[in-house]
């Protein structure tokens, strides 16, 4: 019995030295949690509001500054280069005005207030005028991606936006400025580029341009502010002290009334982003699942307007009231797009054939096709053919040529010849005559025409003749040879 109760409070002592080891884990944890993100005792609360405060004024240099980022980013987006956009996101001085917005209602300091939002005006006007006048000289040939990356945001322009923001504070409030973060922040945040395409869009008369981009900037502002004003109010910056209690209580009222005005469309735009975000996803995925993935349906483009709510398909093949009933069904069902729930389809099929008429015809023209392949094959055949026989004759062309030319050179020796050899000899000449003695027979006869010296006598004459006709026979290899005299 005694030994069971020692066993007893052993197991329950063992049982506290877990809890106290797991209680102690839990403890060390939470601490080195705390020191791993707590960055309050970090800050200084005095240079933070005093280096805001000295980025606010635009004026002289800043103004200069301002404008020369605006062209750069002007150039770049015309030239369709992010390094240079980057670039002129790094100089630009926009930020300054905006987080000056969102300390000063933190804080209260509703001078403070007055100058951020003159200056951040001021700002957006004179970045506006400078990109219109750039691209009214220098207009684009085409619409590229770093122009049409800043006229249509989604809810990614927003998150990137409010923790851009607040990673921009944490820097601010740190002792010593990281210029890194900052910086970075600076590209994240991207304000420049959407005034510049803003500024575009007024140029070339484009307002859809206009709007989106400025609905762009105008996101990154309230967010950036949105999260200045979070952050100094999680690290406790002290309130604006006014010698006027009832003035303190005044400006401290307006403050709130500002600071719920700005986040009251911070998070209209937040829902309405990520709704708008939600749509196209869902869209996306309806036209790929249910649209492409269906062989019968061949869809050459869509298209869809959010305001609307509508999604167009056009189809090369006719569609019938069964497609339309089967892809609205799964357009309006709420388990697989619950975003889309409300949206109608607008189905545009061929207006001129079927699918099956044009696939029938498309047969047909090919057999044609294969047809006239064959005639064509058979008629280069006998043009090859012809070809071959043009070839032969006009060798045998050539070889009669050939033969006549080496007649013509055997002649002439042979007529050289016989003037050495017979000097009374005045003229030769040779052809072949065709002769018929019955008129039905037909005899080639070759005859040498020659012509005598006239002092020569006829008794020689003959003699001559005789001598001539035996050698001329023998040097061209005839049978016979008639001699006619040109003088008889």
């Amino acid at each position: 019995m005694e030994e069971n109760i020692n066993n007893d409070e052993a197991v329950e002592q063992r049982k506290q030295e877990v809890h106290k080891g797991a209680k102690g884990l839990f403890e060390s944890i939470k601490s080195f949690l705390v020191e791993l993100l707590d960055f309050r005792h970090d800050t200084d609360h005095e240079a933070t509001v005093e280096a805001i405060k000295t980025d606010i004024p635009f004026k002289g240099a800043t103004a200069w500054i301002l404008i020369f980022a605006v062209f750069i980013a002007s150039i770049g987006l015309n030239a369709n280069s992010t390094a240079v956009v980057i670039g002129a996101m790094l100089i630009s001085p926009l930020m300054g005005p905006i987080l000056g917005v969102g300390m000063s209602i933190a804080i209260n300091d509703i001078d403070t207030l007055r100058k951020s939002l003159i200056n951040l005006s001021t700002m957006i006007v004179l970045s506006l005028l400078t990109a219109f006048l750039f691209f009214y000289i220098f207009p684009l040939s085409e619409d590229n991606s770093e122009l049409l990356g800043r006229v249509r945001p989604d809810i990614r322009d927003v998150l990137i936006a409010f923790f851009g923001g607040l990673a921009l504070m944490v820097a601010r409030t740190k002792k010593g400025t990281v210029a890194s973060v900052i910086f970075g922040v600076a590209i994240a945040t991207a304000l420049m580029p959407p005034l510049c395409t803003a500024g575009y869009g007024l140029a070339i008369g484009n307002f859809s341009y206009f709007f989106g981009a400025m609905y762009l900037f105008i996101i990154n502002t309230i967010f950036i502010a949105l999260a200045t004003f979070l952050l100094l109010k999680l690290l406790r910056f002290p309130m604006l002290k006014y010698a006027n209690s009832a003035k303190r209580k005044r400006i401290a009222q307006l403050a709130s009334v500002l600071a719920i005005i700005v986040m009251i469309p911070a998070v209209f735009t937040f829902i309405t982003v990520y709704k708008e975000s939600k749509m196209n996803d869902q869209i996306a995925a309806f036209i790929k699942n249910d649209v492409k993935n269906v062989d019968k349906l061949q869809l050459i483009d869509h298209d869809f307007d959010l305001s609307k709510k509508t999604i167009s398909l056009n189809f090369f093949n006719e569609t019938t009231e069964t497609t339309y009933n089967f892809l609205t069904n799964d357009l309006s069902s709420v388990t697989k797009y619950p975003n889309l729930s409300d949206f109608t389809l607008e189905i545009k099929g061929s207006d001129t054939k079927s699918f099956d008429l044009i696939t029938t015809a498309y047969k047909d023209k090919r057999q044609e096709l294969q047809e006239s392949k064959n005639i064509v094959a058979g008629l280069q055949s006998k043009i090859e053919q012809l070809n071959q026989t043009i070839s032969s004759l006009n060798n045998r062309i050539e070889q009669g040529a050939i033969d006549n030319n080496n007649k013509v050179i055997a002649f002439s020796r042979i007529a050289k010849e016989a003037k050495i050899r017979y000097t009374n000899l005045e003229q030769i000449g040779f052809a072949k005559v065709l002769s018929s003695k019955d008129f039905i027979k037909i005899d080639t006869v070759p005859i040498a025409t020659i012509s005598w010296n006239k002092s020569l006598v006829d008794s020689m004459v003959n003699v001559r003749e005789i001598e001539l006709r035996t050698w001329l026979q023998s040097e061209m290899k005839l049978d016979t040879l008639f001699i006619r005299r040109v003088n008889d």
